[in-house]
This record gives structure tokens, sequence and C-alpha cells, in this order.
């Protein structure tokens, strides 16, 4: 599998340059995701499908409203009714240079509050990087900073995220806690700016 990581925002490229530098089959570069060719683009958008804003707005004017539309029907079609942060969900385009899109929410609903403490860049990167290991026809990815837009999340914490699950899922260096302490340890070595009690 090869994966671009792709945003407009230099403070994001660079802290991916930080985290990914050294993965051959990693590359990363700053600009428009949508400028790119690859099997799949990445849509971190929210759990209802709505594609109106951020960078999903931008994958909308390229790839075509009729995409936001299908994603909607296939997501009211899930047991959840909704695609949950942590879940992926694999749609075609219909467009020869990218004829896959993968949904992978970052938030329930568009919020700037509490996403920036949260773990949801690790979920979604997980999400996405099983969501396209699983399917046959994706040998490229294009992903942009999860987070970062609308969730304000620090780019080193995305980025921090982003590769925590790009190590398990693609490098299969899997969790294994001998107790709770480290879990949660773990839990928070994702987000040290999050709170685990109160």
């Amino acid at each position: 599998m090869q994966y671009l990581l792709m945003d407009i925002k230099a403070d994001m490229v660079s802290a991916w340059q930080d985290f990914f530098g050294e993965e051959d089959n990693v590359t990363i570069l700053e600009g428009d995701i949508t400028n790119t060719t690859c099997d799949a683009l990445v849509s971190p958008a929210n759990s209802f499908g709505f594609m109106d804003g951020g960078v999903d707005y931008a994958i909308s004017i390229r790839l075509g409203w009729d995409l936001q539309m299908e994603l909607q029907k296939k997501i009211k079609e899930l047991p959840e009714g909704e695609l949950l942060v942590g879940r992926a969900m694999v749609i075609e385009t219909g467009d020869e240079l990218i004829p896959y899109l993968i949904s992978a929410p970052t938030m329930r609903v568009p919020t700037n509050f509490n996403i920036a403490t949260s773990i949801h860049a690790y979920l979604a990167m997980k999400a996405t990087l099983i969501a396209a290991k699983n399917h046959p026809k994706i040998e490229s990815i294009a992903i942009p900073g999860f987070c970062t837009g609308v969730g304000r999340m620090n780019p080193i914490i995305a980025a921090r995220q982003m590769y925590q699950a790009f190590k398990e899922i693609e490098k299969s260096e899997r969790m294994d806690f001998p107790d709770f302490a480290a879990a949660q340890k773990y839990h928070w070595n994702i987000n040290p700016q999050g709170m685990i009690f109160e």
C-alpha cells in the first residue's frame, strides 16, 4: 500500500515529517489533496456524511455533489444510522483518477469543542487503514490532516495519533497491555492534552 499525506497547512506537513519521514511507502506533500491521483481519497467528514465544509467541500467540488448524497444514503442503511468515529466506509466515485472515497469521520458533528483533546485522529486513521487494506482494488490512498481544521487539534498531536494508528495497522505493532494502568498510560500518550479524570 502506498500512502500520500497531503495538506495545505505547512505545520501539518512538518508534523507528518517528524513522524512518517522514514517510512518508505509514505509520501508527504504540501498542497491541495484533490489535485492528486490515487485509488482512494479520504474524507474526514462527520458521522452523517455532510461534505460541505473544509477539505470535504473541496472533495465535493472535485468529485461532485452526488457523492455526498450516495454517502448519506449508505450511512442511513447502517444499523446505527450513522458512521461512528472509529469506523470507515468505502464508496465508488465514478471518477477515473480517484475511483474510491473512504469516509472516515473525525467527529460526529462539526464542532471545535473537545476534539483537540480527543483521540479522534487516531481512531479515524485506524479505520481508514483497515478499510483500505481490506479493499481488493485499493493500493494507494491520499489522506489529509485529521482534526486540525474545525477540530483545532494541534498538528503535532494529530500527526502523533495518525502515526500510532499507522504503526498498529500498517506495521502490525499491536497493543499488548499487562494491566489496566498500562492501557490507561497508552491512551494518555496518544493525546497528552486530554483528561482521564477531572
